[in-house]
């Protein structure tokens, strides 16, 4: 049973984005309640043009944007630019992930709000930030994943540059904007003003390396890749059975014991090079090699079988079709049967937290171009 008020319920927020950070950012605070007005150019946001298209429509571009509205504006025509200004002028918060200075250039800059509308949480994110010395650049997931350390322990040792498989850093900053905007609103209801939040891709895609950045501090090297395997941790990778790929991680010395067991080893756990964690880990190139001679004995979903008897955690090497079907995933109610504008249905995966006890509601309408989308009625006194 979904949960009962939405959290952001009352809240209204004008988007000005496009692609991938700033319309996650947007439809997170949609899901928890908010009143989403996406703010396109005439001919849209150029995640609409994305496939795979279904009767004319992106399920990419329906992934990142249920529960919105949206209005289509030239702002560089006076009367789009003025449409758009109240828009801003009745909402709580502005998001938008234009190169910093667009928006002021326009005339939808923070400068132009601030003594309009104290109140407005404005939130800009960005490839860089801001301000500094690479604040004018502009950047992809991509091109940050490689300024910002990501791709550099992305991959097997050795191999070739090669980026995370999901947009981390687009969704990363998105996360970083919505947490930051529900902060920001907390302020503002307890009677504080509102302020500008810039939220630079670089530096969030910085920030979630901590275990890296760590590292880094503490030894002066930079972390290296290393493939599915963990550099403080073993066995804590991808192993090869017989008929394919599994993991196991083990993280512990008790679950480093189970795992003698279950491959009938025990004469390991006297082995110098693997007594404790840390070892294990510095020698753990010559662990795999002696776990996988036994691993070619049985497939994958046997030994997966025997470290879950073991309780130690395990996981096959699922793909999407996969994961979605789990039996947990359904459990969790992700993925959500939906209706798109044209009428053909398809599936999205929904909001992935609960609240006291059930998921999230979300609402599931998804924005066509360019339809009309009234102005906000008048402020609430005391607003």
């Amino acid at each position: 049973m979904p949960s009962s008020a939405p959290l952001l319920s009352g809240i209204r927020v004008v988007e000005f984005c496009q692609i991938a950070a700033g319309p996650f950012c947007g439809m997170l605070l949609a899901d928890f309640g908010a009143d989403v007005v996406k703010v396109e150019p005439l001919e849209g946001d150029a995640l609409r043009q994305w496939p795979p298209i279904t009767d004319g429509y992106s399920e990419n571009f329906a992934s990142l944007n249920r529960g919105k509205r949206t209005v289509a504006l030239d702002l560089k025509n006076p009367a789009g630019l003025e449409r758009a200004r109240q828009l801003v002028l009745q909402a709580d918060v502005l998001v938008e992930n234009s190169r910093p200075g667009a928006m002021q250039r326009l005339g939808l800059g923070w400068d132009w709000f601030a003594s309009r509308r104290p109140s407005l949480v404005y939130c800009s994110i960005s490839a860089f930030g801001q301000t500094g010395p690479k604040a004018a650049a502009g950047g992809f997931d991509v091109t940050i994943q490689a300024a910002a350390g990501i791709m550099s322990v992305t991959g097997e040792p050795g191999g070739t540059p090669v980026k995370c498989g999901v947009p981390v850093a687009d969704f990363t900053a998105g996360l970083y904007g919505a947490f930051s905007i529900a902060a920001m609103i907390a302020r503002v209801r307890s009677g504080g003003p509102g302020g500008h939040i810039d939220v630079p891709m670089f530096a969030t895609s910085i920030a979630i390396a901590a275990l890296q950045t760590s590292e880094y501090f503490g030894t002066g090297r930079n972390p290296v890749k290393l493939g599915s395997a963990h550099p403080r941790n073993a066995p804590y990778q991808a192993f090869k059975a017989l008929d394919g790929w599994f993991v196991i991680a083990a993280g512990n010395n008790r679950l480093w014991a189970a795992v003698c067991d279950v491959v009938g080893e025990p004469a390991l756990l006297d082995d110098e090079r693997f007594l404790t964690t840390t070892l294990r880990a510095a020698n753990q190139v010559a662990l795999k090699e002696i776990l996988e001679r036994r691993f070619a004995a049985a497939d994958a979903q046997d030994w997966l079988a025997r470290f879950e008897a073991a309780g130690v955690p395990n996981a096959p090497i699922n793909g999407y079709a996969e994961a979605l079907a789990d039996p947990q995933a359904q459990h969790l109610q992700l993925v959500r049967d939906v209706v798109l504008p044209s009428g053909r249905p398809t599936r999205t995966v929904t909001c992935p937290v609960w609240i006291d006890g059930a998921p999230v509601a979300v609402s599931t309408a998804f924005p066509s171009l360019g339809e009309e989308c009234p102005l906000p009625g008048p402020i609430p006194a005391g607003s």
